[in-house]
């Protein structure tokens, strides 16, 4: 499985942005997908996921009601849309696969993408 994110940049605070990620295996339907996102000096932490479905989504505490994550099976990717970004979202942004097709715990995703850096100035 290849996964490959876009979208990234340099953003002033309260500006959106929307990252992509493209899935390279034909079986794109049966995993879960999810961001999740790292800064200097922090670990790995969970953004967002969605169901293999699409039926299920989930969020962290300090994205909900800004970040809406989405798919779109007919194109084998995966979306993340920011709004109203602040500083402190600045990180480098990992799309995901869960293959169990679930989304919601952390390690269950096995495949990774190589980040984009995503730095909101304030």
């Amino acid at each position: 499985v290849q996964l490959v994110e876009s979208g990234g940049g340099l953003v002033q605070a309260g500006d959106s942005l929307r990252l992509s990620c493209t899935f390279s295996d034909r079986n794109f339907n049966e995993y879960a997908m999810g961001w999740f996102r790292q800064s200097p000096g922090e670990s790995r932490e969970f953004v967002a996921g969605i169901s293999y479905t699409g039926g299920n989504t989930y969020y962290a505490d300090f994205v909900k009601g800004r970040f809406t994550i989405s798919r779109d099976k007919a194109k084998n990717t995966m979306s993340l849309q920011m709004n109203n970004l602040k500083p402190e979202d600045t990180a480098v942004y990992y799309c995901a696969a869960d293959r169990s097709g679930l989304g919601h715990t952390k390690q269950l995703y096995t495949d990774w993408g190589q980040g984009t850096q995503v730095t909101v100035s304030s």
